[in-house]
C-alpha cells in the first residue's frame, strides 16, 4: 500500500459510538465571560463585576451569573482578568516552614476567606531564611494583588518596602505602618504560669525560637514579667530552629538550668525536648513539667500528652485576607476581636519533685 493510499484509509467507528456534533466541538473551548453573559442574559461587564468584585451587583443577578458560570464549567483566567482591571485574582501567602503543622490552620483560614471572594491563594515557604523570604516575596509581587507574611523574618524596612508596592499583612508579628495580625498571648500564657505557680514550681526555663522571631521575643518578655509577678525565677535557653531537632539539641541545656518546669516557644520544640529527655530516662511530668505553644495537630499524641497554649491560627489567616480585601476595595480594615490564646490542659505538668 502506498503512502497516499494509507492517508486516504478510513476506520469505521465502533458500534454504538455517537456521532460528533457541533455542540460537542464547542464544549472543547474554554468558556468566557461573554458566554456567561449570553446564557445569563446580562452584559459582559456585569459578569466581570460579579466574578471579580462580589457585592457590587444585586444578589439575584449575581446568582444567575454564578449559575451560568457553573453550568459552563467556567474557570477564571487570572492573566486575562489582570489586563483590563490590573487585578490578578490571586493572593500570596509566605510561611516560614511548610512542614510545621502550625501553618496548616493559617493556610486553611486564609484559603477559605479567599475562595469566598473567588480568589486563588498561592502558598510559598522561605525555610526560616530572611534572604529567601525577600526573594520569594519579590518573585510573587508581580502576579498577586496582595501578600501575607506569616512569622516573617524580614527586617521591618523590607516589610514596609513591600507594602509600598501592594497591600501586605503580617501574621504573628508587629511592624510599624503595616497591618499586623497578632494573637493576644496573655490569656493563655497567664493561665499557664498561674497553673505552674499553683503546682509549686519556682524556676522555669523558656526555650526560645529563632533569634529573628519577633513572636519568640514577645513570648519570652511576657513570660518573664508574669513569672516575676508570681515569684518564679526564669532562665532562657536558646535554640537554633523552631523544630523537634532543635528541641532535642536544647535538652541538655534545659537540664543544666535546674528548672522544674519548661515553657517552649512552640510545640515542635517541646516535643523534641520530651523525646530526648525520655530517651535519657527523665520521667515527665514527675521529674520535669513541660508546656508547649500553638497546640498543633499531634500535640496530644505524645506520651504524656502535651499541655499547650492554643493560638487562633484559622482566625488569623481569615483576618489577614479580610484585611487585604479591605485595602483592595478601599473599605475599613476589619476590627479584630477574637484572637485570644487558650491553655489546653493535658498530662505533661505536675508538682515539682520533692527530693
Amino acid at each position: 500500500m502506498s503512502t497516499s493510499d494509507a492517508s486516504a484509509e478510513t476506520v469505521a467507528p465502533e458500534p454504538g459510538t455517537p456521532e460528533p456534533t457541533a455542540g460537542a466541538a464547542r464544549t472543547k473551548r474554554a468558556a468566557t465571560i461573554y458566554d456567561i453573559a449570553q446564557l445569563a442574559g446580562v452584559n459582559p461587564s456585569t459578569v466581570s463585576r460579579a466574578l471579580s468584585r462580589p457585592g457590587r451587583i444585586n444578589e439575584k443577578t449575581a446568582q444567575k451569573i454564578h449559575d451560568a458560570a457553573k453550568q459552563l464549567n467556567y474557570v477564571a483566567n487570572p492573566a486575562a482578568r489582570a489586563l483590563p482591571t490590573g487585578r490578578t485574582g490571586t493572593l500570596g501567602l509566605i510561611v516560614a516552614d511548610i512542614t510545621n503543622p502550625m501553618f496548616f490552620d493559617v493556610v486553611r483560614g486564609a484559603e477559605r476567606e479567599a475562595a469566598e471572594r473567588n480568589y486563588t491563594l498561592v502558598l510559598a515557604e522561605f525555610k526560616e531564611s530572611a534572604e529567601m523570604e525577600l526573594l520569594t516575596a519579590r518573585r510573587l509581587m508581580p502576579s498577586v494583588d496582595g501578600l501575607i507574611l506569616a512569622t516573617s523574618r524580614l527586617l521591618p524596612d523590607d516589610v514596609r518596602a513591600l507594602g509600598q508596592e501592594k497591600p501586605v499583612v503580617v501574621i504573628n508579628r508587629q511592624v510599624d505602618d503595616v497591618d499586623s495580625i497578632v494573637a493576644d498571648i496573655d490569656p493563655g500564657l497567664t493561665a499557664a504560669i498561674d497553673h505552674l505557680a499553683e503546682l509549686g514550681h519556682r524556676r522555669l526555663a523558656f526555650v526560645s525560637g529563632p533569634g529573628r522571631s519577633w513572636m519568640s521575643r514577645h513570648r519570652w518578655s511576657r513570660t518573664r514579667e508574669l513569672c516575676a509577678e508570681r515569684g518564679i525565677e526564669t532562665v532562657r535557653v536558646p535554640s537554633t530552629q523552631p523544630d523537634m531537632a532543635a528541641g532535642r539539641a536544647a535538652a541538655t541545656a534545659v537540664l543544666e538550668t535546674g528548672a522544674t518546669a519548661v515553657l517552649a516557644y512552640n510545640d515542635l520544640l517541646a516535643i523534641g525536648i520530651m523525646l530526648e529527655l525520655r530517651s535519657r530516662g527523665v520521667e515527665m511530668p514527675t521529674q520535669l513539667s513541660l508546656i508547649g505553644f500553638d497546640d498543633i495537630f499531634g500535640s496530644d499524641f505524645t506520651t504524656p500528652a502535651l499541655t499547650s497554649i492554643r493560638s487562633p491560627h484559622i482566625a488569623s489567616g481569615s483576618y489577614a485576607v479580610q484585611t487585604l480585601f479591605a485595602h483592595l476595595g478601599g473599605t475599613a480594615v476589619p476590627t479584630i476581636t477574637d484572637l485570644a490564646t487558650t491553655l489546653i490542659m493535658r498530662e505533661s505538668t505536675a508538682p515539682p519533685p520533692t527530693d
